[in-house]
C-alpha cells in the first residue's frame, strides 16, 4: 500500500511541496496578503494556506495541477468582477497561472472587501 502523505501543517511546510514557479506565485500572494492584513494569522484550512482574522477565516490559497487559486469568498469576486474579466472565476475562487500572478493592487482591493465582509 502507498504511503499517504500527511497534511502539511504549516503554510511553509505546503509551500515546500510545490513546483518553483508555483512557490514563488504563492509567495508573493501570501506577502501581499500579510501586507494588506497584517494582524491576520497563518493557518491551514481544509489542507491549503490561509488567513484568520480575529479568529475567523478571511482569505485561502492554493496550487492544482494546472494553475494556482485565491479564494476570497465570492463578495470580493462580484465586487470586483471587471477587474477580474482576464482569470477564470467561479463562487469565491480566481484561478491564474503561476506565471501570471495576480496583481498586488487587485489582491489588496479583493483583501480590503473581505476584511469588510467579516467584520460586518
Amino acid at each position: 500500500m502507498p504511503a499517504v502523505k500527511a497534511r502539511p501543517k504549516t503554510i511553509d511546510a505546503y509551500l515546500a511541496r510545490l513546483s518553483d514557479d508555483k512557490r514563488a506565485a504563492l509567495e508573493k500572494l501570501r506577502k501581499t496578503i500579510k501586507s494588506a492584513v497584517p494582524k491576520a494569522e497563518e493557518c491551514i484550512s481544509y489542507g491549503v494556506p490561509a488567513f484568520r482574522l480575529e479568529g475567523r477565516f478571511l482569505v485561502a490559497f492554493g496550487a492544482a495541477a494546472k494553475h494556482c487559486s485565491f479564494f476570497p469568498g465570492s463578495t470580493p469576486i462580484a465586487v470586483h468582477r471587471d477587474a477580474l474579466r482576464a482569470y477564470n472565476t467561479s463562487k469565491g475562487t480566481i484561478r491564474f497561472p503561476a506565471d501570471q500572478p495576480l496583481p498586488v493592487a487587485l489582491v489588496r482591493r479583493l483583501v480590503k472587501v473581505r476584511i469588510a465582509q467579516t467584520r460586518g
